[in-house]
């Protein structure tokens, strides 16, 4: 009995032996690892606490607002902060020279020149008719199909942006010919800029307190998210707000609230401060 135990034993350690000696499991070739989403942020601390986590990055935004709601300069004071993190940004001007968008820049104290590198924040300046008679010629010629057109035309060659601001939707909008040559286009260039995962803010000129915040109202369809300027007149006093209407695969404070632009500063947000008015 006592020989049998032994031996019972002794091939139980044989068999623990061969256990631990086993190789682990290879990897299946077709196997991926769970992609871990990244997200932006704007660097202005009030709005970023209203965003929660941040952008998810690929995203295109929508920058709704009125004239003088502070639109450019959230948008100018974003990319500023993504430079400063070593972020490649690029700001499409439609209306404004990179002269004078630059100057916007310097009285707010964000000196590009002291970038970390440069030649990494590019402002560019085109003509919008220009563009859009040349995409119409394109999108005539292929039949809407413009994807491989968008990118050597929207971006200087051999640079990648993280982020592209777009200022403003509503001036493209408004240099199309036809309203259908023009909504085959922003289609395009929509899945032109998810498919390079590139963050995007699009700029769009509303009424003071908007009910439609895109030229067509497509624009916020296809975008990811929207975020709202009001400019809100009380007496005689305006005051300054701003909302995350939606933010598509992300969490984020759903409140109207009070936000300011400040000299030499740029834009404050203040997330405790809720604003009621005639916002619907």
């Amino acid at each position: 009995m006592k020989k049998r135990a032994a031996t019972s034993r002794t091939s139980m350690k044989t068999r623990v032996r061969k256990i631990t000696k086993r190789r682990p499991r290879s990897v299946p070739k077709n196997f991926q690892k769970k992609k871990i989403q990244e997200y932006v942020k704007t660097g202005i601390e009030g709005l970023d606490q209203l965003l929660d986590k941040g952008i998810p990055r690929g995203s295109s935004v929508i920058i709704a607002g009125g004239a003088g709601s502070g639109k450019t300069i959230m948008c100018l004071q974003t990319i500023y902060n993504a430079a400063k993190d070593g972020k490649k940004v690029l700001y499409m001007s439609f209306e404004e020279t990179e002269e004078r968008l630059l100057d916007h820049m310097k009285a707010f104290g964000w000196d590009v020149a002291k970038l970390p590198n440069r030649k990494d924040f590019v402002v560019k300046m085109c003509s919008i008719y220009d563009i859009t008679r040349l995409l119409e010629a394109m999108m005539a010629k292929a039949e809407g199909d413009l994807m491989i057109d968008i990118n050597p035309i929207m971006i200087p060659k051999g640079f990648k942006p993280d982020i592209v601001v777009i200022d403003s939707v509503t001036a493209i909008a408004s240099a199309f010919q036809g309203k259908d040559t023009y909504r085959s286009y922003i289609e395009n260039l929509f899945r032109y800029l998810q498919r390079e995962g590139v963050t995007s803010f699009m700029i769009t000129e509303t009424e003071e307190v908007p009910t439609v915040f895109s030229p067509t109202g497509v624009e916020e369809f296809l975008a990811d998210g929207v975020i709202v300027l009001y400019s809100l007149r009380k007496g005689d006093i305006r005051q300054n707000a701003i909302e995350v209407l939606k933010l598509r695969g992300a969490s984020h404070m759903k409140k109207v609230v009070a936000m300011r632009v400040v000299s030499g500063v740029g834009i404050e947000v203040y997330p405790e401060q809720e604003v009621f008015g005639d916002i619907k």
